[in-house]
């Protein structure tokens, strides 16, 4: 894959520490890459003072605008030593997810960035509706960034599907970890193939008295690691690198995440039914939630967001 040439990262207006900010710095100094701080922003109480004219909300939404854009520019201004080209952008819109993506398409961006929010109560990290719908619509990669640092020689997980053997999926697959090996390169990490396999049915067990259940899923098992070892060879991967465990997505990953202590997990989404609804889908929230790390989420070659047909 080609190196990053603009990377867009979504500013968190809340708060003056930008994570996601940190993390597109550090990419687009291994690069060379352009990084658009992007910030939208909307207050429906400017939409709704009906007593001044369009002229006067349109110069109240301006001195907004311009009032972030200081606050921003302050910000990056404390990158200036890095040596890396950074500009910010603050838009007026209703919709972030949408400006976002909408600048992103419009503008080549190669790669989008943005922190994630930690819920203090909970001490857990909580996702968006804007992040499901930039995950789910962007047709770019999306990398979703957590507290955790990238240390040299760290540790890229790749989540790969083997269960389906159809083009579209091997593609795929490919996809996530040519990525996962291109970052590799640039942090000096390594690269883990993750899969899980699914167990014996409870109820083919107990229907059929005859059933060897141990036979099934080792032969299962078996399948699968021979599918993923085939894989790693093609892509130049350690065996020892390659991880099949029985289980669902939403255990597997995150579990094997913090055994390895992981730095990046990619997953390739392809769309809300079958194995990629278990990742972008309604389990998702238990995959992702559970990773102390950061995500990539990858779409397809071809893939069209939504927001293009609208």
């Amino acid at each position: 894959m080609k190196d990053y040439n603009k990377v867009l990262v979504v500013i968190n207006p809340t708060t003056d520490h930008q994570a996601a900010l940190d993390r597109a710095v550090d990419l687009a100094s291994k690069s060379q890459a352009e990084v658009i701080a992007f910030l939208s922003i909307f207050d429906f109480s400017y939409e709704m003072t009906s007593i001044l004219s369009h002229q006067e909300r349109e110069a109240m939404r301006q001195g907004v605008i311009d009032q972030r854009k200081a606050w921003l520019d302050d910000i990056l201004a404390q990158y200036q030593p890095r040596g890396v080209n950074i500009h910010s952008e603050v838009v007026w819109h209703n919709r972030p997810f949408e400006s976002v993506i909408n600048y992103a398409m419009e503008h080549d961006v190669d790669l989008i960035v943005k922190g994630t929010h930690d819920h203090d109560k909970l001490k857990a990290v909580i996702f968006t509706p804007t992040d499901w719908h930039l995950m789910r619509k962007a047709p770019i990669p999306v990398l979703m960034v957590k507290e955790h640092d990238w240390p040299v020689n760290g540790k890229i997980i790749c989540a790969i599907n083997v269960a389906c053997e159809d083009e579209e999926h091997q593609n795929l697959n490919g996809k996530v970890i040519q990525y996962a090996k291109h970052l590799a390169d640039k942090f000096s990490a390594s690269v883990h193939l993750v899969n899980g396999y699914p167990g014996t049915p409870v109820n083919l067990a107990i229907e059929l008295p005859d059933f060897d259940a141990n036979s099934y899923n080792d032969t299962i098992r078996m399948q699968h690691e021979q599918r993923v070892q085939y894989i790693a060879q093609t892509y130049e991967i350690p065996f020892e690198n390659c991880h099949v465990e029985e289980g669902l997505p939403e255990d597997i990953i995150p579990d094997m995440a913090q055994k390895l202590d992981a730095e990046l997990v990619i997953l390739g989404t392809v769309g809300r039914t079958g194995f990629s609804a278990a990742l972008i889908g309604n389990t998702a929230e238990h995959v992702i939630d559970s990773i102390n790390c950061d995500l990539l989420a990858i779409k397809p070659d071809g893939f069209k967001s939504p927001l293009e047909e609208e």
